[in-house]
């Protein structure tokens, strides 16, 4: 169990008004968060302390303990099993039923189970309704086996009371449930499987559901998916289960006019989660693709996500993001795929993607976590992005990404500020934050139209390797620090504009150097940098037109004189262009350097202007 612990931040602001609002619920270790409202006449500065969980800001806490601090799954280990001398048929029959036990009874089209037991719904019901009203203990088990249930006026399945509800699609079968188009207001229902008991699907026969009026399936308590082919259409939300929604398998295919997967306990700090353990999910929402209360994670299985139409389609007044959380996103295993209009990723805490093989369009951020973004693991692609990864703090000790984006490619923004006159990070005056960008492992590429590494505080690279292509406009540079820059490990190539030059702090534990080259080279341009005895110590092939490369590694001493040429050829592996074999032959030198100088006209991270 994770200690319970809060922390304070403290926000600046000044202007006529403020009106600012924070209220993040989570997992049950973590503290009541504040919410409050100021508003000032005066144009004063306004001091605003904001009390938050530090549980919702760490972003390294595993699947395991973000599922360990929330309630308890209800049990499903037993959903399936039953004595099948034991079942009670239920044979639909149009507008009416025939069954043979004291605990259903028959009122026209109106079939109420009031007991536990195991039940087999069978045949067709038009414009009729089943309601499971069982007061005692025990679970009430219904088999769907071929049946077609539809509702002109409500929902045609209702679980009113329940010990715990479970729904079983038979082998072989086909089974459909269809609403009404309107619900009354005082009507308790609000989807065609609609559910006010902890609910079970489970089976390997199919169910189609259409939603015509609001949701599709709904459960008030905990909702678990473990296994089926089931196809969801509903004009609001496809699959909702208030406390908690967890699909360990099955096939499933949402297709929803607002939120596609959702569950949203707002009341309970432990409660309000979505798990996808095992399955294959499809979700195309006119929302949110996924929409977590408190805490979204993925263990195993398959998450396709289409939201508002896919990257390139219009934002409008309503949330259209992929995956969404307002505690932590956890992506630790399976596949994951996201197209969206807005973020594909966000959460107003934090997000670790820590195995998942994830692949990100976005119309805005690839990722965007409000107070940390952690990746330790898997592979991660943002195809196409305006900012590719964005936190307050941002930290990487291993995977293999890539990030497109059609502005900053990694961005540490967000919370306090200070401002500083010296920020060598970049232009003078600009604030330096409590904002952090720390790379200590994995691979990093990074295709940038704007700035490629961008912090807004410090920045720190210790291992790994990284490799930067772009910007091509001077006014970004493809890294732009406003504190402190080291690098102590690893591997750096950054290839950019000559306008916006940000190299490394002199005092780096690591040597690196910053070369401008005498004209922009073009894209597909080849460079080596040797050292004083002609040594090859690495070999670029650009994927961008720039002037201007920072490279940093092992094999760079302080204070030495590098060359950079330009043409010959690589060879081998490549990551992000750093090739793994270069042939420095035929090529022409155009620039000596010395190791931990900035280039002329650049800026040293944490220090004055070069």
């Amino acid at each position: 169990m994770l200690n319970k612990r809060t922390h304070t931040l403290t926000f600046a602001l000044a202007g006529t008004f403020l009106a600012g609002t924070l209220a993040l619920t989570g997992c049950a270790t973590q503290a009541a968060l504040v919410t409050t409202t100021k508003a000032t006449s005066e144009p004063t500065e306004t001091t605003e302390t904001v009390a938050i969980s530090a549980d919702a800001a760490d972003a390294t806490q595993s699947a395991a303990q973000v599922l360990a601090a929330n309630q308890s799954i209800h049990k499903t280990s037993d959903a399936q099993d039953y004595d099948e001398a034991a079942v009670i048929d239920i044979t639909l029959n149009g507008s009416s039923a025939k069954a043979s036990a004291e605990s259903v009874a028959v009122d026209g089209s109106t079939i109420t189970i009031s007991a536990a037991g195991t039940y087999r719904l069978s045949g067709t019901l038009t414009n009729g309704q089943v309601v499971v009203n069982s007061t005692g203990e025990g679970t009430v088990r219904l088999i769907l086996d071929g049946a077609k249930l539809t509702n002109d006026t409500t929902s045609p399945l209702v679980i009113t009371e329940a010990d715990n509800a479970v729904v079983l699609l038979a082998d072989g079968t086909t089974n459909s449930l269809s609403d009404t188009s309107s619900y009354a207001e005082a009507d308790e229902a609000s989807a065609p499987l609609s559910s006010k008991a902890d609910l079970t699907i489970a089976g390997t026969g199919a169910l189609s559901v259409t939603g015509n009026g609001n949701d599709g399936i709904v459960s008030s308590d905990g909702l678990v998916i473990l296994s089926g082919i089931i196809t969801v259409e509903a004009v609001d939300d496809g699959i909702r289960g208030k406390d908690y929604l967890v699909i360990d398998g099955g096939e499933i295919s949402v297709t929803s006019g607002v939120d596609g997967l959702k569950s949203d306990n707002e009341a309970d700090a432990d409660r309000g989660f979505i798990a996808v353990r095992g399955g294959s999910v499809t979700v195309t929402s006119g929302g949110d693709g996924a929409d977590a209360q408190t805490d979204l994670v993925t263990t195993g299985g398959t998450l396709a996500i289409v939201a508002g139409g896919g990257a390139g389609s219009a934002i409008g007044e309503a949330s259209v993001k992929g995956i969404k959380s307002s505690v932590i996103t956890v992506l630790e295993g399976g596949t994951v795929s996201v197209d969206a209009a807005d973020d594909a990723m966000n959460s107003n805490g934090g997000i670790h993607l820590g195995g998942a093989s994830v692949t990100l369009a976005s119309g805005d951020d690839g990722v965007h976590a409000d107070l940390g973004l952690y990746v330790s693991a898997g592979q991660v692609t943002v195809s196409e992005s305006e900012e590719g990864l964005e936190s307050a703090h941002i930290t990487i000790d291993g995977g293999e990404i890539t990030v497109n984006a059609n502005d900053d490619g990694l961005n540490a923004a967000g919370g306090s500020t200070e401002t500083s006159a010296t920020a060598g990070g970049g232009p003078m005056g600009d604030e330096v934050g409590d904002y952090s960008l720390v790379i200590n492992g994995g691979t990093l590429v990074v295709n940038a139209e704007g700035d490629g590494l961008d912090s807004n505080g410090t920045a720190s690279i210790t291992g790994g390797t990284t490799v930067v292509n772009g910007p091509t406009n001077g006014g970004n540079g493809a890294l732009d620090v406003n504190g402190d820059f080291t690098i102590t490990g690893g591997v750096l190539l950054a290839a950019g504009s000559a306008g916006m030059v940000v190299s490394p702090s002199e005092s780096s534990g690591q040597g690196w150097i910053s070369a401008t080259l005498s004209t922009t080279q073009q894209a597909g341009s080849i460079v080596h940098v040797t050292d004083a005895s002609g040594a090859l110590i690495a070999s670029f092939e650009a994927s961008k037109s720039f002037q201007n490369i920072v490279y940093s590694s092992g094999a760079v001493t302080s204070g030495s004189e590098y060359s950079v040429s330009v043409g010959g050829s690589v060879s081998g592996a490549s990551i992000g262009g750093l090739a793994a074999l270069g042939d420095a032959a035929g090529a022409a030198a155009d620039v000596t350097v010395t190791a931990n100088v900035a280039a002329a006209g650049g800026m040293m991270g944490g220090g004055p202007r070069g």
